[in-house]
């Protein structure tokens, strides 16, 4: 019985834990070196390659990239990207082993869910060229 109520006892700890966000100390050591394929919805939304000193290529898995750099800014994981002016901020949790991500400031988007990590670069066709 005394283990059962110790066990009721941390429970709500632990559920706490794996609900606050990962810091960008966890994240970079999560994610460097690693390819990372999010979905939405049950459907793919994209991938991201996460390179040494924060930089990142993030593609919407239609062989067109974007590259820039993460940088941490409270809680929030913060994306800037060569093609788009302003921050892409995200909480991202880890359950499982697996990540997941939360957009700041807009609750009308879909929260992203990590399915597929590999240490394979991101396939990209290159930037476009010609007229």
């Amino acid at each position: 019985m005394r283990a059962l109520a110790f066990c009721l006892a941390i429970l709500p700890c632990a559920v706490v834990a794996s609900d606050r966000p990962i810091t960008a100390e966890e994240f970079e050591r999560i994610v460097t070196g690693h390819t990372f394929t999010y979905s939405t919805g049950g459907a793919p939304y994209g991938a991201e390659e996460y390179l040494s000193n924060r930089r990142v290529v993030w593609s919407f898995l239609d062989g067109e990239c974007a590259t820039g750099k993460w940088y941490p800014a409270g809680e929030h994981i913060c994306f800037i990207y060569d093609q788009i002016e302003s921050p892409q901020c995200w909480l991202f949790f880890e359950d499982g082993g697996k990540l997941s991500a939360q957009f700041a400031g807009d609750v009308n988007i879909t929260n992203l869910f990590e399915t597929n990590r590999q240490d394979e670069p991101l396939y990209c066709l290159g930037p476009e060229i010609g007229v």
